[in-house]
Parts: structure tokens; sequence; C-alpha cells
């Protein structure tokens, strides 16, 4: 036993005596680098010595859970575990991706993935569900936005981080999950059965209702903007008279940033989009519109709610501060943050917090959110027949319009405006009776457009060409 005592005292000072030698270069580069005039010599040696001091400790702790844990585990496993606490430690969405996880979430930005197909975060230290995402084993299982996942199998979430928790509902498409929701206004919890699938993601979708053109989001993944705009070029043929158009990012966890930029800027035809500011203010960037509408102003109603979140916020604040849009619906995720993915020699990558962004106005959104303009919450409507009622044209002996006779001559009138208006929205798909928001919208979009072509004089000329058509 005592041998055994100084063979592992030995071993704990050789590799004391290793981090030693490795921090006392790294402090010796540090202070070499740093300018002289910068900091006093004591302050900056100070400070040296005290991160080596604790990365000392970590050295210190790493050893002793080496060679002392019950059972054994590798050190790349630790030391993964160490980075990955660190960087969890700062802020929701910072951690550090294996090789593996990276190569998945390389994947997951081209449209496809395996998985339950929903967008999660860490709160309260349960995970929180951002969105699910459409047509995936999630969505079709009734997972909603702002869900709280309690359990994992039968297991406790609480005490996880989010890599394990999402480690935990990774397995192979075809096995089945049990996740245990906590949902607002339930009184018990939610025990569902989710079924893994490979997730395919069609980022943009879009048909017609009626008069008015309909566009949803996903998500932002790389194709989406030219398939967008590809998606108006088909609506605005199908639809010779289009009214405006509704741009759904509802459940929409957002993605890529360069994509949220190019879908905002293909409905502006100048100004700023977006900033992005880091920990220096010098690093400071700002992105901007270049010229050119693909709806030519055509009016635009925005439908977000809590599940829209990063990206989706990006384009509602940018079309919603250049009063390009209406923003309808509920109030967003409020995720304001970037993140960095940092590919790391030889390994996986860190997903580093990096910095805010910001609307146009200068508003930072993180943990606020986009206000809409208009706040419609999620209702189901059901039609109140008119059976028995009676107008006047059905009285006997009514006096006749006298108007009629001279209706040619007057041209096209209110009235007949609103027929129109009416009759496009007997038009509308089975889509807008069953989702109160979307029905809301579209009949936005068909005043506005009555407001415009009846009240407002147009304006001459055409500032239709345009190269983002």
């Amino acid at each position: 036993m005592q041998k055994k005592s100084v063979a592992f005292t030995c071993s704990v000072f050789s590799r004391r005596a290793a981090w030693r030698s490795m921090m006392l270069a790294t402090s010796m580069m540090v202070l070499w680098c740093a300018p002289t005039y910068a900091t006093p010599a004591s302050k900056a040696e100070e400070k040296t010595q005290s991160t080596y001091e604790l990365l000392n400790l970590f050295g210190d702790v790493f050893e002793r859970v080496r060679r002392d844990y019950v059972e054994e585990i590798s050190e790349e496993k630790l030391i993964e575990a160490a980075l990955n606490g660190m960087l969890t430690s700062l802020d929701p969405h910072s951690g550090y991706l294996n090789k593996e996880h990276f190569k998945e979430m390389k994947v997951q930005t081209k449209g496809e993935f395996g998985g339950l197909g929903i967008e999660v975060s860490m709160e309260n230290g349960l995970v929180k569900v951002v969105s699910p995402i459409d047509d995936t084993p999630a969505a079709k299982a009734g997972v909603q936005a702002g869900d709280y996942i309690s359990q994992i199998d039968g297991e406790a979430v609480m005490g996880l981080n989010l890599s394990e928790a999402v480690e935990k509902m990774r397995g192979p498409v075809g096995t089945n999950i049990k996740i245990t929701i906590l949902r607002e206004g339930e009184k018990e919890p939610l025990d569902i059965i989710i079924k893994r699938d490979l997730i395919k993601i069609q980022s943009v979708r879009s048909h017609s209702e009626g008069d008015v053109g309909y566009v949803r989001i996903t998500s932002f993944s790389e194709k989406t903007t030219p398939t967008m705009i590809e998606s108006i070029a088909k609506l605005k043929k199908e639809i010779p008279n289009m009214a405006g158009l509704v741009l759904d990012l509802r459940n929409n966890p957002g993605g890529l940033l360069d994509q949220a930029i190019t879908v905002s800027d293909a409905f502006l035809e100048r100004g700023e989009i977006v900033s992005t500011r880091e920990r220096n203010p010098n690093d400071t960037q700002r992105f901007s519109a270049t010229p050119g509408d693909v709806l030519n102003n055509l009016p635009i109603v925005v439908l977000i709610n809590q599940g829209s979140a990063s990206a989706s916020e990006i384009v509602a604040g940018a079309l919603k501060d250049h009063r390009r849009a209406v923003i309808m619906g509920t109030k967003s995720f409020g995720k304001g943050s970037v993140q960095t993915v940092i590919p790391l020699e030889d390994h996986g990558a860190m997903r580093l917090t990096t910095s805010l962004y910001y609307t146009p106005s200068g508003i930072s959104i993180q943990a606020k959110g986009i206000e809409p303009d208009i706040i419609v919450k999620p209702a189901k409507v059901e039609e109140i027949t008119q059976e028995g009622l009676r107008s006047e044209a059905e009285l006997r002996g009514r006096l006749q319009n006298g108007n009629d006779r001279d209706a040619k001559k007057l041209g096209k009138s209110l009235p007949e405006m609103v027929q129109k208006f009416t009759k496009s929205k007997e038009e509308t798909s089975d889509k807008t009776k069953d989702d109160y928001q979307l029905s809301r919208a579209v009949d936005l979009i068909r005043g506005l457009h009555l407001y415009q072509s009846h009240v407002v004089t147009p304006a001459t000329g055409n500032a239709g060409a345009s190269k983002k058509n």
C-alpha cells in the first residue's frame, strides 16, 4: 500500500510539473507579446499567477478523477465534459461539439438530419421547446412551442446540461422515445411517445389563398432565400392581380444569419437590416439592403409567435422597423444572440456566443422578443349559419334601386370592389378555417389592398423592374 501511494504521489507531481511547464511557457509568451506600457508589470504578473493557479487546480482535479473514480473513464471524455461545462456555463446557446455532433450540425444546416424535429434550449434546469419543426415526428405527436421536457424515457432532465439532454433524445431512426411534458394550462404532466425519424426540412412552402399569396419559412437553411424568391415568382404568375403576401414565420427557430439578411433584403429597397455588436465596440457589423423589392411594394403581413426565434426575429424586426410589413400574432421568443461555430483542429468545434444583434432602430430583442403590431392569439372559430335571416331585396313590393340603370356609366363602384373582396374570401383554402391567425392576416391583406385600390390614388409609373425578381 505504501509503495502504491508513493507511486501515485510521484505521478501527481510529475503531471503537476507538466502543467506548470506548459503554463510557464504560456505566461512567458503572454508577457512577451503584451506592450510594456499597457499594464503595470506587477498587475500582469498577478493575473498570470492567478490563471496559473486555477489551471493547476484543474490539473489536480483531472488527475484525481482519472485515477480514483470508481469506474475507468477515458481522458478524452473527461476533457470534453470539462470543455462543455465551461462553455454551457456561459449561456444556454454556447457549448462544445465533439466530432460526431459537429458533423450532425453541418448536416442540419443543409436541411436533413435524424431526430425528433424540435429546436430546444435550457431554462430553469429543464429542456424548453423553442419550436417543433413542421411535419416532423414531434410536431405530429403534438409537441408545442413553450413546452418543458421534464423527463426522457422516465429519467429526470433536471441536473443534465443541454448537450446531455439532447444526446438522450438522439437514437436510431425508427426507435421510440417517451418524453414527459409540462405545459402551461395543463394540471398534470403529459407523456408523449415519439418515433425517431429522418428529418427532411422543406424550409419554404407556398400556396395561394384566393388573391393572396402565402409563403411559410420553417427554418433558415442554405437555400432558403432562392427558394422563397422562386416561390413568390410562381405565386405572381398564378395570381395575376395578387393583393399581397402573408409571410409565415411561426414556430421557425431560426438558422443561418446570412439567409435572414437576404430574405429581408428581398423586400427592402434600402436601409439597415440588422447589426451585430461584439464585446469590442469597434467590431460592430452592419448589413444593409440593396435596391429592388420582389413584391413591388405589395402589402405584407408577417406572422410570428413564441416559437419564432433568432433569424425569424431578424426578418420580422427589419420589416417592422422599415414599416414594410405589418407584424401579426404573439410575441416572439427573444433570442437576440449570435453564435460562432469555431472548428477545433483534429477535434470537434466550439459554439460560442460572440455578439448580440440589433434591429434597424437600434433595439436588442435579447430576452424581450418582437412585439407584433397586431396581437392575434390562436383561436378556434366556429361559423354561424344565418338561416332564416332575410334582406330588403327579398321583401315583396320592395322599391327598385334607381342606381341600377346607371351602373354602367359609373364604372366599377365600391360595392363591386367589396363583392370582389367577398368572392376572394370564399375562394380561400380550408387551411384558414382551421388557422385563425392566418385568416386574420389574409383579411388584413385584402383590406389594405381594397383601401389602396379605391381610396388611395394609384402611383403612376412602374417601380417594377428589379434585380431581386
